[in-house]
């Protein structure tokens, strides 16, 4: 039996086609693999990369986190750990640091601890965002509902999309992390808050733990989702401190410190504005001023505060230029305190200035007002003491008799004078006025 030529060319042609086939679908296996296996990140027995983080999450917060992400993928850490306890702080900030998770080779661990701290408004999304999420006993997560400046409701139809914005932030974090998505809403919409072992029994965290000796060992060996198991050596870990531009930022972020900067710079400013010239004050007071407002951008500022405080300034400013015997300095210094109090969130929340701060301050900077107008409105009353205009009404002798011209002797210093009349050797004459060409118009003083 014979194969006709056009059937044998077709069976080859199938057979490598069968062959390419194969070959295609071990390379795309073999892709597929490559694929699975380039977001594990597994080292054997690696360190453990440990960050401390407490106080409001502002921009150096969220720089300093994403420093330390970076030295824990440059070190080949296993893990990094944050220590984390917070009021909360800016979306900016959370969202930021949020990102730097997702994109972190390393797995980023967040522990809310010591007892007694906690992780709320934008702590909850940083904690449910990372890859382990852990508290220890006596801590508490929640209250996420977005407020504005001050501490206040946003109000309106601009709160209905900030909240919902937030909330769909909130849903998005707890669903790629595997976490209880309904708490996570109720968290923002709600404002609930819940203890450690609330938190563990809805899992909102993955674990409890006591202490970091007690969190390593419970993460160690734990498979992360899309990254493999957690291998760590719990005798190497080392603490990530922060570098001199974090702790400056993070220094002058307090409520506080913000706080003096401004009244330091105000008061420069105050102070070159009413003596032109002295310069220092001036580069101190723009120096205070610009920081002051740097902070500012961190905090969540009263604008009703910063007006109060301006217009004390002003207040000031006018009590150099008008008679008001005191009252223009009394409203500055009653504007000065209603600013300062409204400056910042109120007296429950953290943002808000230690009123052992405020009183000796704005009892320091308004006495330091007053003093300076008060010397400034002295100096423009008083009769000039030097110049031409110091020379009006002194008392002279006449050195050369006057006869409608001659010399006087005013201030120990002989000067050209005029009279209209003629004047004696040795009269006494008082200056009236100060003429063009240096000549002194004078009058004989009448001796009672």
């Amino acid at each position: 039996m014979h194969t006709h030529p056009t059937n044998q060319s077709a069976a080859t042609r199938q057979r490598k086609a069968a062959r390419w086939l194969m070959a295609g679908l071990l390379i795309a296996g073999l892709g597929g693999l490559l694929l699975v296996a380039a977001p594990l990140y597994a080292v054997d027995g690696g360190a453990v990369l440990i960050l401390k983080i407490s106080g409001s999450i502002n921009p150096a917060v969220a720089d300093f986190i994403q420093e330390g992400i970076q030295q824990a993928e440059k070190e080949q850490a296993a893990c990094l750990v944050i220590e984390m306890d917070t009021p909360g702080g800016l979306a900016s900030s959370m969202r930021s640091i949020v990102k730097a998770f997702y994109a972190s080779r390393v797995p980023v661990v967040v522990y809310v601890a010591p007892s007694g701290a906690r992780a709320a408004s934008a702590g909850v999304m940083i904690t449910m965002a990372a890859d382990i999420a852990a508290m220890a006993p006596g801590t508490n997560i929640g209250a996420a509902h977005p407020v504005g400046a001050g501490g206040r409701d946003i109000g309106g139809s601009m709160a209905e999309k900030v909240v919902n914005d937030m909330v769909a932030q909130a849903r998005s974090i707890a669903a790629k992390r595997g976490r209880n998505v309904a708490w996570a809403e109720a968290a923002v919409r709600k404002s609930v808050s819940i203890t450690a072992e609330e938190a563990l029994k809805k899992q909102v965290i993955d674990l409890v733990a006591r202490n970091m000796d007690e969190l390593i060992k419970k993460i160690n060996g734990r498979r992360l989702k899309g990254r493999g198991v957690l291998h760590i050596d719990p005798a190497r870990r080392r603490v990530f401190k922060e570098g001199l531009r974090t702790r400056i930022l993070k220094t002058i972020s307090d409520p506080n410190i913000a706080y003096i900067l401004m009244m330091i710079g105000l008061a420069g400013l105050y102070f070159e504005l009413s003596h032109p010239g002295a310069v220092f004050p001036g580069v101190v007071g723009g120096i205070a001023i610009v920081l002051a407002f740097f902070a500012f951008q961190t905090l969540p500022v009263n604008t009703a505060g910063i007006l109060l405080i301006l217009l004390a300034i002003v207040f000031f400013v006018l009590e150099l230029k008008i008679a008001s015997y005191g009252l223009l300095s009394l409203a500055g210094v009653a504007s000065l305190v209603l600013g300062s109090i409204m400056l910042f969130g109120s007296a429950s929340s953290d943002l808000h200035v230690s009123l052992q701060v405020m009183l000796p301050t704005v009892i320091v900077v308004s006495g330091f007002f007053v003093a300076v107008a008060a010397l400034a409105f002295k100096a423009y009353m008083s009769k000039p003491m030097t110049g031409a205009r110091g020379l009006v009404g002194e008392i002279g002798v006449v050195k050369e008799a006057l006869d409608l011209q001659g010399k006087v002797l005013v201030h120990g210093e002989l000067w050209q004078a005029r009279a209209s009349t003629p004047l004696a050797v040795g009269t006494k004459v008082r200056v009236v006025r100060f003429t063009r060409g240096l000549v002194l118009e004078v009058e004989a003083l009448q001796e009672s």
